[in-house]
């Protein structure tokens, strides 16, 4: 019997060994086919992000004919005129009001779409994302118009009740008053579809167990509903701020820069002082202006993003 089991075991077909090409095993890992697939969105992000902003930078280092190196001279220059550092107070003035009315808004209207019944939901939420899916410019054309002097329907329905017309455009704080309703009619929506879909996410344990200890709608909101949605809440005003302080067609529109260049931003400015002007190094000065702050900005936001989501997986 030990005969003849050796011998049957020393009959057994060996095994056959498969060799994989090296392609093969590489194509396995999953990261490789990930960024094998992602490379045209890495390409495309390369040449219309990456390179214009790269060159832009060197612009900003040129003199007006671009034919020698000036350092930070463009800058410097900017910060002594009294026209750059109105638009340095416009920016900041237009951009941090407009996104916190729209953090403002859209958190209630969230917090209203998140009460109402699933079927008529859809109806209101597709009304109120109306005014984010019309394209800004011709949105933009129908305020104009709303504001005109000689024909705004605001200035009708004041006479109509006793009221004096108001020149909504010409005179500088009705100006840039409208131009941050503007932004804010436009933005809205956006803030709101992210946080309704940031509370749909919130446990109803969590709300349950509040309940049972006594807490209130408002404490509700501050010890549950708040921490919950601290990161979307972060990266929808990082998203927003940076796209508000590159608004151009709002202004462009509305008053381009007028009354006496009193609601210029950086994109209006840098698109009069580079484009219109012909000194595009010192356009692309203005245009980077507010690069550094921005990303700082983002950089610690970010991080306190990061540390949260990890403090939760934890």
């Amino acid at each position: 019997m030990a005969d003849g089991s050796s011998m049957a075991i020393s009959f057994a077909p060996p095994r056959r060994i498969v060799r994989h090409g090296s392609m093969h095993r590489l194509m396995r890992h999953r990261s490789t086919v990930a960024l094998l697939m992602c490379s045209p969105l890495f390409l495309l992000i390369a040449g219309l992000v990456v390179y214009p902003a790269i060159y832009a930078i060197y612009l900003s280092m040129l003199n007006k004919n671009m034919t020698e190196f000036v350092g930070l001279h463009n800058f410097a220059f900017l910060l002594k005129r009294d026209t750059f550092r109105l638009v340095i107070f416009q920016s900041c003035l237009f951009a941090v009001s407009a996104v916190v009315l729209k953090a403002f808004i859209g958190f209630v209207l969230a917090h209203l779409m998140h009460n109402i019944p699933s079927g008529r939901q859809r109806i209101w939420r597709g009304l109120l994302l109306v005014p984010w899916v019309i394209p800004l410019a011709l949105s933009t054309l129908c305020w104009w118009w709303l504001f005109d002097p000689s024909y705004s329907a605001f200035n009708y329905a004041l006479n109509v009740f006793g009221f004096p017309s108001v020149a909504w455009l010409g005179e500088a704080w009705p100006a840039r008053l409208c131009m941050i309703a503007v932004n804010v009619w436009f933005g809205t929506p956006f803030f709101m579809i992210m946080y309704l879909a940031a509370l749909k996410s919130v446990p109803e344990q969590l709300y349950e167990a509040a309940a049972i200890d006594g807490a209130g709608a408002i404490q509700k909101m501050l010890f549950v509903t708040l921490p919950m949605m601290r990161n979307i809440i972060s990266i929808t005003v990082l998203f927003s701020l940076i796209v508000t302080f590159a608004n151009f067609d709002i202004v462009r529109i509305l008053t381009n820069g007028g009354p006496e260049s009193k609601t210029h931003v950086f994109a209006t400015y840098a698109f009069q002082v580079g484009i219109q002007s012909g000194n595009i190094p010192l356009g692309a000065s203005v245009s980077l202006f507010m690069f550094p702050l921005l990303a700082v900005f983002a950089f610690f936001v970010l991080r306190n993003v990061n540390r949260r989501t990890k403090e939760i997986a934890a």
